[in-house]
């Protein structure tokens, strides 16, 4: 399992316009590049941040074409980001979150 962390500081008043953009270019990776999902958070201290959900590295990796409208998501996304940090890649090595209401996982004693 591969993780994609990703944080923004957004221009005053381009959050929503970030938010939308943010679920079309998501969806849009997840139905069509084998992304398993991403969650968009906001931090306590005013930036925005996203973590993104692969299989693997080398999924994440692969150059996957999208189509004009995706690509215009993206577009709006940019446009509304004031400040973008320095990308965070993770591999999971142990998960006791619990997925779609259950655990994978024997419960902790």
């Amino acid at each position: 399992m591969f993780i994609a962390f990703y944080r923004w500081r957004l221009k005053a008043g381009k959050e929503e316009q970030f938010r939308s953009a943010w679920a079309k270019v998501t969806l849009a990776i997840r139905a069509n590049c084998g992304s398993l999902g991403s969650r968009l958070h906001q931090v306590e201290d005013g930036t925005w941040a996203a973590y993104a959900k692969w299989p693997s590295k080398e999924l994440w990796e692969t150059d996957s074409t999208l189509d004009a409208e995706t690509n215009a998501a993206r577009q709006l996304m940019r446009e509304s980001v004031a400040e973008q940090f320095p990308d965070i890649y993770l591999t999971v090595t142990d998960d006791f979150l619990i997925h779609d209401g259950k655990s994978d996982e024997p419960p902790l004693k």
